[in-house]
C-alpha cells in the first residue's frame, strides 16, 4: 500500500479533526483545542521522529545512544507518575531497562528478531514503551494505595513489619493492575481489536500469517517487559514508600 500524497493526508486529517469537533461540540465538551493540538503536536514529532529514524538506519551506530534517550524520557515519566520523587528515578530506570533489556536479549538469542537496526530498533522502542507504561501504573496504583491505605500500613509497621513488609498487599495488588492493560490487549488480538504491527504489515503487501507471527512476537514480548518492569518497580520502591506516608495528589 502506497502513502497518501502530502494534500491528501493534510485534507484526511482535517476532516478527522473535523468529525471529531462535531462529536465533542454536539455533547458540549470542551477538548476540541486539546485535539487539534494534540494532532499537530503528534505530526510535527512524528515526522521529526522519522527522520532520525532513517538516519540511524544509515549510522546503525546511533542506535544504542537513541535507545538509551528513550529510556531517560522513558524513566521520567514514570517518575513524574511516582509523585515525582526524583530519588527514586534511578529505581525506576533499572526497573524499564530490565524488562525491555530481557525481552530483546531473549528474542536476538533466538533469532526470532533480527539484530539488524531496522528491525531491532521498531522492536526495542516497542518493549521500552510498554515497560514505561508498567512502571508508571504501577508506581503510580502503588503509591496512592500505600497513601490511601497508610492506616493499615502504621498498623503492620507498629507489630513490628519492614517498612517493605507493610506494603507488600498494596504492592502486589498494584503490579496485577498494572498487568491488566496488555494481557487483555494479548487476549483480545484478532477478536476485539487487531494490533497495529498487524493491521501495518498487512497494509504494507506482508502475507496475514507473516503479520500474525510478528505481531505475537511483540505483544508477547510486551506481557513479559511489562511484567518484568511492574515486578522490579514494585520491589525497588517499596522500602521507600512504607517508610513515610506520601502525599496524596
Amino acid at each position: 500500500m502506497e502513502a497518501p500524497s502530502a494534500v491528501r493526508l493534510a485534507v484526511t486529517l482535517a476532516l478527522l479533526v473535523v468529525l471529531a469537533g462535531v462529536a465533542v461540540s454536539w455533547t458540549r465538551t470542551h477538548v476540541l483545542r486539546e485535539i487539534a493540538v494534540a494532532v499537530a503536536r503528534g505530526s510535527v514529532q512524528l515526522i521529526l521522529v522519522a527522520g532520525v529514524i532513517g538516519w540511524i538506519f544509515a549510522h546503525p551506530g546511533a542506535l544504542v545512544p537513541y535507545l538509551l534517550v528513550m529510556v531517560t524520557v522513558a524513566t521520567l515519566t514514570a517518575t513524574r507518575r511516582a509523585g515525582r520523587d526524583w530519588r527514586l528515578a534511578p529505581r525506576l530506570a533499572l526497573a524499564i531497562s530490565a524488562g525491555a533489556a530481557g525481552v530483546v536479549l531473549i528474542s536476538t538469542t533466538t533469532g526470532a528478531i533480527s539484530r539488524d537496526a531496522n528491525t531491532l530498533l521498531p522492536y526495542t522502542a516497542q518493549v521500552i514503551g510498554g515497560s514505561m507504561v508498567a512502571a508508571s501504573l504501577a508506581a503510580g496504583r502503588f503509591r496512592d494505595d500505600v497513601a490511601s491505605g497508610w492506616p493499615e500500613v502504621e498498623g503492620w509497621l507498629t507489630l513490628g513489619a519492614s517498612p517493605r513488609q507493610a506494603v507488600a498487599d498494596l504492592g502486589r495488588r498494584a503490579v496485577a493492575r498494572a498487568l491488566v492493560p496488555p494481557v487483555d490487549q494479548l487476549a483480545g488480538a484478532g477478536l476485539v481489536t487487531l494490533p497495529g504491527a498487524f493491521v501495518g504489515l498487512l497494509l504494507a503487501g506482508a502475507k496475514p500469517l507473516a503479520a500474525a507471527e510478528l505481531q505475537l512476537l511483540v505483544l508477547v514480548g510486551m506481557v513479559a517487559a511489562e511484567a518484568v518492569s511492574a515486578a522490579l518497580t514494585v520491589t525497588l520502591i517499596a522500602g521507600s514508600l512504607g517508610r513515610a506516608r506520601p502525599a496524596l495528589v
